[in-house]
């Protein structure tokens, strides 16, 4: 039982050394499962990078074929309207 709740902890934090705090950048970490085969991964990552943004920033292959993926696009400021468009 102890060593299901270890994978299961493992699972939701990121590999050591992989940041995911910035000032100027944000990320959102995936995981692609080990049935996932190379062409729908990179298919997946290239819908994510095209539409929303995200480029690669990291990326960790397991002997299981299982992968972590770490995405990442720079902050934009929130335009916050200026006195004369309120008017």
């Amino acid at each position: 039982m102890a060593r299901a709740s270890r994978s299961a902890h493992q699972s939701r934090t990121l590999p050591e050394g992989w940041e995911e705090t910035s000032d100027e950048w944000e990320y959102v970490p995936l995981r692609l499962p080990p049935g996932v085969s190379r062409v729908t991964a990179a298919l997946r990552l290239s819908i994510h990078a095209e539409y929303s943004g995200w480029e690669l920033s990291r990326v960790r292959a397991y002997t299981d074929g299982s992968r972590r993926v770490l995405l990442r696009r720079r902050k934009t400021p929130l335009l916050s309207p200026t006195p004369e468009a309120v008017m």
